[in-house]
C-alpha cells in the first residue's frame, strides 16, 4: 500500500496590521514605478494575492493608500532633516552639511519613496506635498541664516529668500543625483555646501544685476 502523504500545512493568515503593511509596501513600489494615474487597485491586489475588496477595506481605494504612503514618506524625510538641523550649537556650515547629507541619504535608502514625493500629488492633503515639505525645511534653514546674517551685519529680512534658494538647490540636485548616483552622496553634499557657504561668505550687502 502506498504511503499516504501528509497534508501540506496552510500558510499562517496575516493579521489586519500585517496585511495593511503588505499593501503599503506593494503600493509604494507600484506608485514609484508607474505613478498614481497608471496604478490600479487591481494590480495592487494581484501583487498582494488578495481580492480588490481587501484593498478597499483597508484604505477605501487607491487614493487612500497613496495618501498613507505620501504621509509616511513625508514624515520620514522631514524627520531626518529636522534631526540634522536640530543641534543649534553646531557651526552653521556643519548644520548645512548634515542636512544635505541627510537629504541624499534618504534618497539613497528610500528611492521609491522619494520618486513618489517628487511627483505632483493628486490627493488633497494638508502638508503632504513635496513643496510643502520643502517649505517646512526652508523655515528651519531661515532661522539659522537669519542669525548668521545678523552676526555679519546684513539684513535678516533676506534670510527667507536665501533659505528658499538653498533648499531649492539641495532638492533639485537630489533629483538629479537620484538618476546618476555619481559622485558619492558625501561628495555631492560637500560640493553643495562649498558653493553655498562660500557664496554666503562673500555676499554683497546690496547686490544688483551688472551690465543692465
Amino acid at each position: 500500500m502506498a504511503a499516504t502523504s501528509s497534508p501540506r500545512p496552510r500558510a499562517a493568515r496575516m493579521t489586519g496590521r500585517e496585511r495593511r503593511e503588505q499593501l503599503v509596501q506593494i503600493g509604494r513600489s507600484v506608485f514609484a514605478q508607474k505613478g498614481f494615474d497608471a496604478t490600479s487597485v487591481e494590480e495592487i491586489a494581484a501583487r498582494a494575492k488578495v481580492s480588490k475588496p481587501i484593498v478597499y477595506e483597508h484604505f477605501g481605494g487607491k487614493e487612500g493608500l497613496y495618501a498613507v504612503i505620501v504621509d509616511r514618506e513625508t514624515s520620514a524625510l522631514l524627520g531626518a532633516l529636522e534631526t540634522a538641523l536640530d543641534e543649534g550649537r553646531s557651526h552653521p556650515r556643519v548644520l548645512m552639511e548634515r542636512a544635505a547629507l541627510a537629504f541624499l541619504t534618504y534618497i539613497d535608502e528610500s528611492e521609491d519613496g522619494f520618486r513618489i514625493l517628487v511627483r505632483d500629488s493628486p490627493v488633497a492633503q494638508s502638508g503632504g506635498t513635496f513643496s510643502s515639505l520643502l517649505g517646512d525645511v526652508a523655515a528651519k534653514v531661515e532661522s539659522i541664516l537669519a542669525a548668521q546674517l545678523r552676526l555679519r551685519k546684513y539684513s535678516p529680512r533676506d534670510a527667507e529668500l536665501y533659505a528658499q534658494m538653498l533648499v531649492g538647490m539641495v532638492a533639485y540636485t537630489g533629483q538629479w543625483w537620484l538618476e546618476t548616483r555619481k559622485p558619492s552622496k558625501e561628495e555631492v553634499a560637500a560640493r553643495m555646501v562649498n558653493l553655498s557657504w562660500f557664496g554666503l561668505g562673500a555676499l554683497e550687502k546690496d547686490p544688483g544685476i551688472r551690465g543692465v
